[in-house]
């Protein structure tokens, strides 16, 4: 049975949850969120000086300039057991001044904390999940200080909409009646076809299983979002999983070519990597403005796959104002010189063209652009309409 609704919660949840769903708590996340997450860089190994040093990092390195602003504590921070009252804890050994002192921390800063949790008995490396007991966190999430919840299915159950999505419900309605605004990301992976349903269930839904920092992980999930993307825009967005950029043996190319295509699709942008280590290179590339720009542009129409050659992977995205921005991918094993199809791509009309790394303009392309790219890099071309002569 669950437990009996915390001080401050409410017991009816569902309906006041359900009457919010299309008011307020639906207009978060207008644009997609963008922050850090701890599991990419520590998985299991999380702790209050790694999440603080991120934070820090965030600030002193220039991505909050640049727009991230959520510091999200992944799988591994909760204790052993649930106290006699059923409260969830966090591991006194890794969190010793408890949640809320690190997300006034994180507050401090200026930042946004999150936090991570489960639908069922158990998360993904077997810590407690909420399971009979979401008014009880969802309160207890609202009292700390929580901004954002990653909500993950590991063995919740068998994986159909009829099953993941009243899960999921019976975590948001709580979330919305705490009153506070807390940006909802679920994941089953994209097996029970979310984008079908995720907008109004959540606001972030993943579409993948977990990314893995090297370009065959990469690659496969990019493949995957074609279809995946529907229904994405503001207010909810298909979700490829997390960045990688600066981790594994991805080389720069596939960095630039990750972060690339997660700002154009348009993905939430959550850095994994070390922060305050990583090269300037890679921090560079992170807060990039060309590609920060098209992230969260306000449209936030997806993405389209609309050209695939023997060479070359062309996406193409409609920007607020008119202007349209691809990106050309070299998905062969060495350097490629190949010709791009404009027209096919949606490229019509006098205009003039921007390589959105470099901000140098290409002039008026006419119909043909021919993209010179090492192996597995990505060109992202900017182009504005010309106004006709009178």
């Amino acid at each position: 049975m669950p437990d009996a609704a915390a001080p401050g919660s409410t017991t009816t949840a569902a309906s006041s949850g359900m009457a919010a769903v299309d008011g307020h708590w639906g207009s978060l996340a207008a644009t997609p969120p963008m922050g850090w997450n701890s599991w990419n860089q520590v998985h299991e190994a999380v702790t209050e000086d790694v999440v603080i040093a991120a934070a820090e990092a965030m600030v002193s390195r220039g991505l909050v300039d640049a727009g991230y602003e959520y510091v999200v504590v992944d799988d591994c921070w909760q204790s052993a057991e649930r106290t006699p009252e059923g409260l969830l804890l966090p591991n006194p050994g890794r969190f010793p001044r408890g949640m809320k002192a690190v997300a006034d921390h994180v507050h401090s800063l200026g930042l946004k904390f999150g936090m991570y949790s489960a639908p069922g008995e158990r998360t993904c490396a077997g810590r407690l999940g909420s399971s009979g007991h979401e008014e009880r966190d969802a309160s207890m999430f609202a009292e700390w200080g929580v901004d954002f919840l990653k909500y993950d299915w590991c063995g919740a159950g068998p994986l159909t909409p009829e099953s993941v999505r009243p899960a999921f419900e019976r975590m948001r309605d709580p979330l919305v009646a705490t009153g506070r605004d807390i940006v909802y990301s679920v994941s089953e992976y994209g097996v029970a076809r979310p984008w079908e349903w995720g907008r109004g269930t959540a606001h972030l839904w993943r579409t993948t299983f977990d990314i893995w920092p090297h370009w065959g992980s990469v690659f496969a999930l990019l493949n995957q979002q074609w279809a995946a993307c529907a229904g994405s825009g503001p207010g909810g967005w298909a979700d490829p999983d997390m960045l990688q950029v600066g981790n594994g043996t991805l080389t720069p190319e596939e960095n630039r070519s990750h972060m690339a295509l997660w700002a154009l699709l348009p993905a939430p942008l959550f850095a994994g990597n070390d922060l305050a280590a990583a090269s300037d290179d890679v921090v560079r590339l992170l807060t990039h403005p060309g590609l920060i720009a098209v992230n969260q542009d306000p449209l936030g129409r997806r993405a389209r796959l609309v050209a695939v050659t023997p060479e070359v992977m062309v996406w193409a995205r409609e920007l607020a104002g008119g202007d349209l921005v691809l990106g050309v991918l070299n998905h062969t094993e060495g350097p490629v010189e190949a010709a791009v199809p404009l027209v096919q791509a949606g490229v019509v009309g006098r205009c003039t063209a921007v390589d959105v790394f470099s901000g140098r303009e290409l002039g008026e392309p006419g119909v043909g652009y021919k993209a010179v790219l090492e192996r597995h890099d990505t060109a992202v071309l900017r182009f504005n309409r010309v106004p006709s002569r009178p």
